[in-house]
C-alpha cells in the first residue's frame, strides 16, 4: 500500500523520528492504529456501560406511540423549565 501525506503531517512524522522516539514511519503509523484502536474500544466500553445501566434501570415496557409522545412531551416541558438532561442521555 502506498500513502500519500500532506506536508504537515510527513513532518510531524519526520520529527518523531528524528527525535528518536520511533525509528521509522511504519513505527509512527502503528502506534497511531493502537491509538485509534484504543479510543474505538473505550468508546465501545463506555456505551455498552450506558446500554447496561438503561436496561438494569427497572424502566422497561413496549414503546408504543402513546409513550414516544409522553417522552417527548416530557423532554418539552423540562426544556421549557430550563432543566439540563442527564448525563446518561446525552453524548
Amino acid at each position: 500500500m502506498s500513502v500519500t501525506l500532506n506536508p504537515e503531517t510527513e513532518a510531524r512524522i519526520r520529527r518523531w523520528i528524528d527525535n528518536g522516539r520511533y525509528p521509522d514511519a511504519d513505527a509512527v503509523v502503528d502506534k497511531a492504529l493502537e491509538a485509534l484502536q484504543a479510543e474505538e474500544q473505550a468508546r465501545f466500553l463506555k456505551l455498552r456501560e450506558l446500554i447496561l445501566v438503561g436496561h438494569n434501570s427497572g424502566i422497561a415496557g413496549e414503546l408504543t406511540e402513546e409513550m414516544m409522545d409522553e417522552i417527548e412531551r416530557s423532554a418539552e416541558e423540562r426544556f421549557l423549565r430550563g432543566e439540563e438532561p442527564s448525563p446518561h442521555v446525552r453524548p
